[in-house]
């Protein structure tokens, strides 16, 4: 159902991998920008394959009646909410080996360092960003404003977590809210996972040097498998 639906598999998918290839040939050479890129995009697709595309599944689902006539079925709560679930997590896999890729081949940021501490940041925030995604699906009140209430959360969340990532003359405030939230965190933990830096940058790399933003995407993974199973309804609002 995700790949025949072309818009998205075109905004939960594509788009991230083309704002990298655009940044990544505009920043061509500037090698210390490129290693600053690749993480964001990553951290990027990472939200975009789990709370966006959950978040526009389960209303669209939820509004057209398909969750209530399977809720009829024999087929088990868990093995279909499963289902969505891989769905994701595959998405997420294959984009994250994509962008991994991509940065060997054209960007000159080798091979990541640290595989370990990249398999938990990625694992740790599809379940966060899932569970946050199915969440913030309970109060959107219907498929038509579903793209006004998510892109009214990912955009900002993406453009003050970038920001406050990028730029080191970010305004302390901005900052704190970008530390605050789920993306930054996770980007900052992909960046030491992902780029090789030379030896004598090399302390604060890796799982250990990044338990702080662990702990932050954890609390929020915590926070969004409350909330999504806490208000999930099989059916849709009534006019």
């Amino acid at each position: 159902m995700f790949w025949r639906n072309p818009s998205a598999a075109f905004f939960n998918f594509v788009l991230p991998l083309l704002i990298l290839a655009g940044a990544g040939a505009a920043l061509s050479g500037n090698q210390h920008q490129l290693n600053r890129l690749v993480p964001m995009i990553a951290g990027m697709s990472v939200m975009s394959t789990t709370f966006t595309a959950l978040a526009y599944n389960v209303v669209f689902l939820r509004e057209r009646g398909v969750l209530k006539r399977i809720r009829g079925t024999p087929l088990p709560t868990i093995s279909y909410f499963g289902g969505l679930a891989a769905n994701a997590i595959t998405n997420t896999t294959l984009q994250i080996a994509i962008i991994v890729l991509a940065g060997r081949v054209f960007f000159g940021i080798g091979w990541p360092p640290h595989w370990a501490a990249l398999i938990v940041f990625v694992l740790v925030g599809v379940i966060c960003l899932a569970a946050l995604g199915v969440a913030f699906a309970h109060i959107i009140p219907n498929f038509a404003s579903t793209a006004a209430y998510v892109n009214a959360v990912f955009l900002p969340v993406v453009a003050v977590s970038f920001y406050a990532f990028d730029s080191s003359s970010a305004p302390g405030f901005v900052r704190t809210i970008a530390e605050a939230l789920p993306l930054k965190p996770l980007i900052d933990g992909l960046s030491g996972a992902m780029v090789a830096l030379p030896a004598a940058a090399q302390a604060g790399t890796g799982l250990g040097g990044h338990l702080d933003g662990l702990a932050v995407i954890a609390l929020w993974g915590a926070f969004g498998l409350y909330l999504a199973v806490r208000g999930f309804s099989w059916e849709g609002s009534r006019s």
